[in-house]
């Protein structure tokens, strides 16, 4: 237990078609026009005023104004449940509200403790702008080097973070308004008590309730979606009830909230809801592109990887167009959209040249090319499979040659990881980067038990189904092609740029189940990813509900009780997961790190230099402010090669070897794991068997770390240890080779 004491546009009218993917729109003969004798009539003194004045400047009658506003109300429930789960088992797992804001700093683990270490810097800047100058000016993250981490690491999250703190603490603070309020914590076992302090002003407190605020928005989001795709309010609770039953496949942002995908992926939500829209409506707007170009952009700036995300939605995009369920001139314009955003984001993340390099870039020209290129397509080979496959291949060619073209033009090697990270995939190429990736859990094949928990929720077979259907129906779409017409599936004669309504609706079905296997492919190769596999089964699940898809099994009545049947049998173990999630209970304690970030700040100097693990790192540069020279953000070359040598330690090279690499890097002190150098996932996976890989000269001999363990003697002095940490001090010799 622990002890507290207080310390202080114009409408068409609606198909048929429409009505069943419209869940606004009202059925035939209900609400949806004026009774016979009362048209243009209306009560003496009334006006357009309130919810009929609403519904009125909307073009909405009043049942579908009703319709929507019951859709709003169940997709904010949505989002508010989603919020409080997420903070209570982010609360129930760390005891996150009494902890020391040390201790808070130390549950921010790896590249987590580096990026919020950023938002901590603004907030105890003199100003924000002094902060930002800080940032873009760091010194501290790779001495001596001077980096603007705000283009290498994706922090606009943190700046926004920082100056929404800022302004919450001062407008409160003229107001004389208490933003927290802060505790003595007594730890017991004979540990000295720790001040805790929680509520908004709160620096970690606001850090994580502004994330949790935001994926809550993406629930709301989600149920959106699910109702808009199926046509059917049912469809978003579909959606909803398989993100909760399936939640620790979904997301992992109440383990890990100051990760990039906390605050990139809800915007990926918002960008494909607004892409299923454009692809929907038959007229384009210019208002949805500009709102897709700027969820687009949102998601980009937070997360480094954003970019092979949204290759796979390009491809897919691309794909639909080829089979001919969606038109030149909407393709075309997608394409810009991405194009500009794509553009402003290298404005904005100053220069980065990963965008340009990236195979996202060279596809987005690649396919334009293609299409611009589609009326010489059409002369050199027939219509059908043929001209398919060799777009599909030219696609392909052109997207790797530009890629590799531009790389060397600008000399980009940055993302030449992800390249041999790709090729370990498919054949038995390792090197010391790619087994540093490829020998964590969340960098490896998709593990069995992940299908096998799709399958206990119904998840997978749903999807199975829903992915057969369309499928089929997509089959049948070309083998009517194939046997004549010339017409691509999709297209009729009186219907331009695959925009008709049943062209419109089939070719977004096509894109979601082709964006399905994309997703479904990424999560394969790279477990991780299922964190986009997941959801995204969760909005096709929605599909059971469309009358469209499913529209063969009766009367509406009858698919609405077949459909609650299937969310009984998949509430069995949706609730049993709920429940295990609600089950974890802990209390974060860290004494050893808290230990030697404490000696840190005592017995160093403000500018001593010092490296190590990079979990580790990250932890002393945001608790100590101390300069490290490595750290957890693994996308840079320059940053990979500081890395090696650091670890050099954990190989079988020689202690003058490795004492000469740590002074060739300015380190004063060295933070020595025992853990690192015994530690082994698998076979091939300790560190020093990592290191065999490169260094074969020395394989056999006992591992350099093994030896200083037990004396570190004569290379370096030991000066702290632990059960888990030991620091070496580097001679001062180090200090006169700089």
């Amino acid at each position: 237990m622990v002890a507290k004491s207080r310390k202080q546009t114009g409408r068409s009218p609606a198909t048929p078609a429409d009505r069943d993917r419209n869940p606004l729109a009202s059925p035939p003969g209900k609400g949806g026009g004026r009774r016979p004798g009362r048209e243009g009539k209306a009560f003496p003194g009334s006006h357009p005023n309130g919810l009929s004045g609403i519904g009125h400047k909307l073009g909405l009658s009043p049942s579908a104004l009703a319709k929507l506003g019951i859709t709003l109300l169940l997709a904010a429930l949505s989002g508010f449940l989603h919020w409080h789960h997420l903070s209570q088992l982010f609360e129930n797992d760390r005891h996150f509200s009494h902890l020391s804001n040390l201790e808070k700093e130390m549950a921010f683990r790896t590249e987590m403790g580096l990026y919020y270490s950023y938002y901590k810097t603004i907030i105890e800047a003199p100003s924000f702008l002094d902060g930002l100058h800080m940032v873009m000016n760091d010194r501290l993250t790779e001495y001596p080097l001077v980096i603007n981490t705000l283009k290498r690491f994706n922090l606009y999250p943190e700046v926004v973070l920082a100056s929404w703190y800022r302004m919450y603490t001062s407008v409160m603070g003229y107001f004389g308004i208490p933003t927290k309020m802060c505790w003595s914590i007594n730890r017991g076992e004979g540990l000295t008590p720790v001040d805790s302090c929680e509520g908004m002003g709160d620096p970690a407190y606001f850090y994580v309730a502004c994330v949790f605020v935001l994926n809550g928005l993406m629930m709301s989001l989600f149920f959106i979606y699910g109702a808009y795709l199926s046509g059917s309010r049912l469809g978003g609770v579909v959606t909803t009830m398989c993100f909760f039953f399936n939640h620790g496949e979904s997301t992992r942002v109440m383990w890990t909230p100051p990760l990039r995908e906390s605050f990139a992926y809800p915007f990926l939500v918002l960008q494909m809801l607004l892409l299923t829209y454009i692809l929907r409506t038959r007229n384009l707007s210019r208002a949805a592109m500009v709102a897709l170009g700027v969820s687009n952009l949102c998601f980009m700036l937070p997360w480094q990887f954003a970019q092979f995300v949204l290759l796979t939605q390009v491809a897919s995009l691309f794909a639909s167009y080829i089979l001919g369920y969606l038109g030149p001139t909407k393709m075309q314009s997608i394409l810009v959209t991405h194009m500009i955003t794509l553009s402003v984001c290298f404005i904005l993340m100053f220069g980065n040249s990963m965008l340009l390099t990236s195979f996202y870039a060279s596809s987005l020209v690649s396919i334009w090319a293609i299409i611009a290129l589609r009326d010489q397509f059409a002369k050199v080979f027939k219509p059908g499979i043929i001209i398919w496959v060799m777009q599909g291949l030219a696609w392909v060619g052109s997207t790797v040659l530009l890629k590799f073209m531009l790389s060397t033009v600008l000399g980009a090697s940055d993302d030449a990881h992800i390249s041999g990270l790709i090729k370990s995939k498919f054949t038995s190429y390792k090197d010391f980067h790619t087994l540093m990736y490829t020998c964590a859990a969340e960098f490896d094949f998709m593990e069995l038990e992940t299908p096998l928990r799709y399958l206990k929720t119904l998840l997978l077979p749903i999807n199975m189904l829903v992915v057969a259907l369309i499928a089929g129906r997509t089959c049948q779409d070309v083998v009517r092609f194939l046997r004549g017409g010339g017409k691509a599936p999709g297209k009729s004669d009186d219907v331009d740029e695959g925009a008709g309504s049943d062209i419109s609706a089939k070719g977004e079905l096509v894109y979601h189940s082709l964006q399905l296997l994309a997703f479904a492919a990424l999560a394969v190769l790279i477990m991780r990813l299922k964190l986009f596999l997941t959801p995204h089964m969760c909005i096709m699940a929605s599909l059971i509900c469309s009358r469209q898809v499913f529209g063969w099994i009766g009367e509406k009545f009858k698919h609405q009780i077949l459909v609650f049947a299937v969310m009984a049998v998949m509430a069995v173990q949706g609730v049993a997961n709920l429940q295990a999630q609600w089950g974890i209970i802990g209390e974060f304690s860290n004494l050893p790190q808290e230990e030697l970030l404490d000696w840190i700040q005592d017995n160093t100097l403000p500018d001593s230099v010092f490296a190590g693990a990079m979990p580790t790192m990250a932890s002393v540069k945001l608790s100590t402010g101390r300069p490290i020279v490595n750290h957890p953000h693994y996308e840079d070359a320059g940053l990979r090669e500081r890395t090696m040598l650091v670890y050099s330690m954990y190989s079988r090279m020689s202690g003058e070897t490795v004492k000469r690499n740590l002074m060739q890097l300015g380190v004063d002190f060295f933070v020595l794991e025992d853990s690192w150098c015994t530690r082994r996932t698998r076979p091939g996976c300790s560190m020093p068997e990592i290191w065999d890989v490169e260094d074969a000269q020395n394989v056999g001999k006992i591992p350099l770390c093994t030896h200083i363990s037990r004396n570190s003697r004569p290379h370096f002095t030991t000066v702290f240890s632990n059960d888990i940490y030991k620091v070496l001090k580097v001679p001062k010799v180090t200090k006169e080779l700089r």
